[in-house]
């Protein structure tokens, strides 16, 4: 994987989730929920950019682990909203399944940036 692509990635990500927390905004629990998935959700890119402007290997592997936190807590929030059924419609609850699987897939992808980098010292 290239460095561009993970940025682009968790960019699309993003979006995705900005149009999601749109849809769930509607009730008050929704509402709750929503402003924490976008706050973590739009958070892991603006991290990476800072792991990007960097001073030093350790401030970048900081930031890129405050990114991977970030992924880490929109995991959560999309999990609790598959655990507490709020999400009635199928093609919603289809939608937030594929949203959890990124952010997984995500996590995964910042852990292993953060590992290699540790590993090449």
């Amino acid at each position: 994987m290239q460095k561009h692509d993970i940025y682009a990635r968790v960019e699309e990500f993003a979006v995705r989730i900005i149009g999601f927390c749109e849809k769930l905004a509607k009730t008050f629990a929704g509402s709750i929920i929503a402003k924490q998935l976008l706050r973590s959700a739009t958070s892991i890119g603006a991290n990476l950019q800072e792991a990007d402007g960097a001073v030093s290997r350790k401030d970048f592997i900081n930031k890129m682990g405050i990114s991977r936190k970030e992924a880490l807590e929109t995991r959560y929030w999309l999990n609790l909203l598959i655990k507490s059924e709020l999400i009635k419609n199928e093609s919603n609850s289809k939608y937030l399944s594929s949203l959890y699987k990124e952010s997984d897939e995500i996590t995964k992808i910042l852990c292993g940036i953060i590992n290699r980098t540790k590993g090449n010292k």
